[in-house]
């Protein structure tokens, strides 16, 4: 994944105070509908916003999708933003969200960040998610889809 350019990784902590000290910040969860469904999805109700859910690759052939960044631009242009919003893009723990921000970027947006270690993180020894790092692990808000 070298090469690619984006403003930076984030970490969830980071990217959750970002949000709530920016009032013009966007977090886009990148992963999959089948993902928001199964797993959940963060929930930004406590500080009065609502994340973008733009799938990455699209399930169930987790082809990339050729829409993502037109998609996203879309939204955050409805919402009154323009491509200086930091964005904060989120997946399950932080590679496919750098391909997203790559993305963003190479659209025009100049603050679109990489959240490291996802919405479940890297998983432990026996193979499970959200007990080292990630949104989930980091204690905060999410809801089931």
């Amino acid at each position: 994944m070298s090469g690619m350019s984006y403003a930076g990784d984030k970490s969830c902590k980071e990217t959750w105070h970002a949000l709530e000290t920016d009032g013009n910040a966007v977090l886009v969860d990148v992963r999959t509908t089948r993902e928001w469904e199964i797993i959940g999805v963060p929930d930004l109700s406590p500080i009065g916003k609502e994340a973008l859910f733009v799938e990455w690759q699209m399930f169930p052939a987790m082809d990339i999708n050729p829409d993502f960044a037109g998609a996203v631009d879309t939204q955050l242009k409805a919402m009154g933003r323009d491509r200086d919003t930091p964005v904060y893009c989120l997946c399950r723990s932080g590679v496919r969200s750098k391909s997203a921000a790559a993305a963003l970027t190479a659209l025009g947006y100049s603050q679109a960040y990489n959240i490291d270690s996802g919405f479940e993180g890297i998983p432990d020894e026996n193979g499970e998610r959200a007990r080292i790092n990630g949104w989930q692990h980091d204690g905060l808000p999410w809801k089931k889809g």
